[in-house]
């Protein structure tokens, strides 16, 4: 019987046999039930303890969580012929009993060719133990003394026999083997890098060619020894990884952390009239979910851009029957059976194309078409309804970047994003926003429930403060129309908010109706002139790092080298190619920055190049058909986490695509969030180890270039882990991640990308470089 043949002893294999690395096969699988099989593999891709040849999941192709494969079984480790044990690149053989072309090996056998694994291996393979044999009755049978705590001798851990002596002994030798391995490792990798080195100081054609193949083969020996390292550290740690995380409960589906969301669960309303729910921005390293934040269950794909202008799907967003009672002109909708449409300028005569000529007529242009004659580019728009204004003034290539409060339902954020606008939830209350002085050439406010006169105005000289000399202040309201001044208090807000502006140096351009038109000076001695409040910051203020300070009362002043009007600034396109003396001024050298374009340019054209096989991989093209291409409109709303120049935002413009970009510069890299918004883009600061201030699922692609070594250079003030789960929460389902950095950071990102079950791919981008590429797609989770 099957049984019988495994108490056979059989020949001990000779040394030449049992030697070698190259000479190791695994068994994957305990005993197969009373018949003693076993399954063999010869692939190390193949995941630890699987009964079958089930890939591993997160293993070299980056796919899932590897702890699904293990099973809960152990594996046994030994030694044999390369000829016998492999059966071809991740075959597998199984062996039952004794027969033509199958072995059995005694456990005194395998037990020493355990112990030789384990003196060749970096440490001790601890298995637990398997339950198909060995045991304690074996123990009672050889007469030796059976400890449990005791590694067994064939390797995997409680469940063999031995002494406490020889269990220190295998101690020691394994100790001596893994510092061995390393010592040879280190040599290895200090003579080949000798070698490439003497190759390229040589001469002449051969010896550059040689040189080359040398360095190519350096980096397959260094990525190699990278992995194997890796595989070696999960089979010695018992193969155990960390697990797939959770999906979060239904509350969690518009989640926003470092804001208040006690209101998803409750009707404002109900709270009653006096109570007041402050949206400040608090945010706290405790209570943070550790779950990914799952879309509703009637979730679409969105609609992609343009059409996203128009209409989108009613179920990705949360409405309440609230929305549709304001009759104001940016937040007019219409809701239907599924998705939620927004009226057309063609069927209304006071639509937003008329307010645009009429701000662009009220400035002294001929129609919003000249808006960038006049060097307008960036547009805030505050409290900006449903996105409406930022999505016509789009077409006239104007950039507008929409912040609103938070909102439980309604939210005018998360239903712009979902249209395709920039926005993001920001506030004026009592801190600063997160943008550097000087950063608009127009800041807009359409009804917008500011009361600009409170606080001695401090609301207004944060407006200032954005504000680029020569830009414009629209405010359109009706506290200063004939009717409204009737009343005294309005005459007395009316009258605070004028003299205000006066004190900024502001100069009202035109009144219409409603709207008011302010244009901020462009007069350097302006400022020391006036006689009243509110005063000029000391110099030892730096306006350009504002990241959610509080309000300062006092006007930043015309100290900054950025202090340039618009008028006499390069408009657009031609903005985005900041010349030399631009970029003096940014302390950049000029041909840093060109290289640093070029670079970009190239990286662009790589991504969509790498970006298209990957997306029809499922859809294999014929011989000789070109590679199939994605949509241009694929992506639309793209957050870069670490922007540096922007160059990623210029190179994916340059190139036709159309998106826009949000630029985020960490609040622990060099501050280039001033050049940035110089070169006509948008942006914000951020630090990474809190939440984004954005809803879930507004994002179309997060890129990050180099992030990962900045924050290892940080010494990792918050985990990986804890990033990638905000990521994950900000991205759309089926959105891309593109993460470039060093091998090694990126063979780590790949295993939390697994954690979190993104489909991952590690890519090369040059054979000279020692970067990789991570790109990774979040799955569609449906609950």
């Amino acid at each position: 019987s099957p049984l019988s043949h495994r108490r056979r002893a059989r020949p001990r294999p000779s040394p030449s046999r049992t030697s070698g690395v190259d000479r190791a096969f695994i068994y994957t699988g305990a005993v197969d039930g009373a018949a003693g099989c076993y399954t063999r593999s010869s692939n190390r891709r193949y995941g630890l303890g699987a009964r079958s040849p089930v890939p591993l999941r997160g293993g070299r192709e980056g796919r899932g969580d590897p702890a699904r494969n293990g099973q809960g079984r152990a594996a046994l480790v030994a030694w044999g012929d390369r000829r016998w044990s492999e059966t071809g690149s991740g075959r597998v053989r199984r062996h039952c009993g004794i027969g033509s072309g199958s072995r059995w090996w005694s456990h005194a056998a395998r037990a020493r060719a355990v112990r030789s694994a384990a003196a060749a291996m970096s440490r001790p393979l601890y298995r637990g133990f398997s339950g198909g044999g060995g045991g304690k009755d074996r123990c009672a049978d050889e007469g030796r003394h059976y400890d449990p705590k005791e590694p067994s001798e064939n390797g995997i851990g409680a469940g063999g026999c031995g002494t406490p002596a020889r269990g220190r002994k295998r101690h020691l030798a394994a100790a001596a083997a893994r510092i061995g391995v390393l010592v040879l490792a280190a040599a290895a990798l200090v003579g080949s890098v000798a070698w490439a080195g003497s190759l390229y100081a040589g001469r002449g054609a051969a010896a550059a060619m040689a040189a080359a193949s040398a360095h190519r083969g350096y980096r397959r020996l260094q990525e190699q020894l990278v992995t194997d390292l890796l595989d070696i550290g999960a089979l010695a740690g018992g193969g155990l990884r960390s697990r797939e995380a959770e999906a979060c409960a239904a509350e969690y589906e518009n989640h926003v952390p470092c804001y208040y969301n006690g209101s998803d669960a409750v009707d404002v309303s109900d709270l009653g009239g006096g109570v007041v729910i402050s949206y400040e921005r608090q945010c706290s390293r405790e209570g943070r979910a550790t779950c990914l934040v799952a879309p509703p269950r009637a979730y679409r794909t969105p609609v992609r851009w343009p059409s996203s202008k128009e209409f989108i799907w009613k179920d990705n967003v949360r409405i309440s029957g609230h929305e549709f009672s304001s009759g104001s002109l940016f937040k007019r909708m219409m809701v239907e059976e599924d998705q939620i449409s927004f009226p057309s300028d063609a069927h209304m005569s006071d639509g937003v194309e008329d307010y645009a000529h009429q701000i662009a007529e009220m400035i002294g242009l001929r129609n919003e078409f000249n808006f960038n004659e006049a060097g307008v580019r960036t547009v805030l728009d505050i409290e900006c309804g449903f996105g409406t204004m930022g999505a016509h003034l789009f077409e006239r290539d104007l950039l507008t970047m929409c912040i609103a409060n938070y909102e439980a339902s309604g939210s005018q954020v998360q239903i712009t994003l979902e249209r395709g606008i920039p926005a993001l939830i920001g506030s004026f209350a009592s801190k600063q926003l997160p943008y550097p002085y000087l950063s608009f050439d127009m800041v807009h406010c359409a009804r917008c429930n500011i009361e600009w006169d409170k606080n001695d105005g401090i609301f207004l000289v944060e407006v200032d403060r954005l504000l680029r000399p020569g830009g414009y202040f629209v405010w359109t309201s009706s506290l200063h129309t004939h009717r409204a001044l009737r009343d005294k208090e309005n005459q007395k807000k009316w009258a605070t908010i004028r003299d205000l502006a006066n004190n900024l140096c502001w100069e009202i351009l035109s009144q219409q109706e409603e709207t008011i038109v302010w244009k901020k000076t462009n007069k350097r001695d302006c400022y020391s002139s006036r006689k009243s409040e509110p005063v000029l910051c000391a110099r030892s203020h730096d306006p350009e790092l504002p990241y959610y300070k509080p309000l300062n009362p006092c006007i930043a002043g015309t100290r900054s080298k950025r202090w340039i009007p618009i008028e006499h600034r390069t408009t657009w396109p031609s903005q985005a190619r900041l010349n030399s003396t631009e970029l003096d001024i940014h302390g950049v050298n000029s041909e840093v920055f060109g290289e640093d374009t070029s670079t970009w340019d190239s990286m662009v054209r790589n991504y969509w190049s790498l970006l298209s096989p990957l997306i029809f991989s499922d859809h294999p093209k014929r011989p000789g058909d070109e590679e199939p291409h994605p949509p241009f409109n694929m992506l639309r709303n793209v957050l870069d986490m670490n922007a540096h120049f922007g160059g990623f935002n210029a190179a994916l413009l340059k190139s036709g695509k159309s998106v826009w970009v949000m630029n985020v510069v960490p609040t622990n890299a060099p501050n280039y969030l001033p050049l940035i918004f110089d070169r006509g883009f948008i942006g914000v600061q951020h630090d990474w180890c809190e939440a984004f201030p954005t809803y879930p699922r507004t994002y179309d692609m997060v890129h990050a270039d180099g992030f990962l070594s900045l924050e290892k250079r940080q010494k990792r003030r918050c985990s990986t882990l804890d990033i990638f789960l905000e990521v994950d929460r900000i991205l759309r389902p089926e959105g891309w991640i593109i993460i470039r950095d060093t091998a090694p950071l990126i063979e780590a990102a790949r295993s939390v990308a697994a954690q979190l079950r993104w489909d991952a791919r590690i890519l090369d981008l040059d054979i000279a470089s020692d970067e990789k590429l991570l790109v990774c797609q979040k799955p569609f989770l449906k609950k």
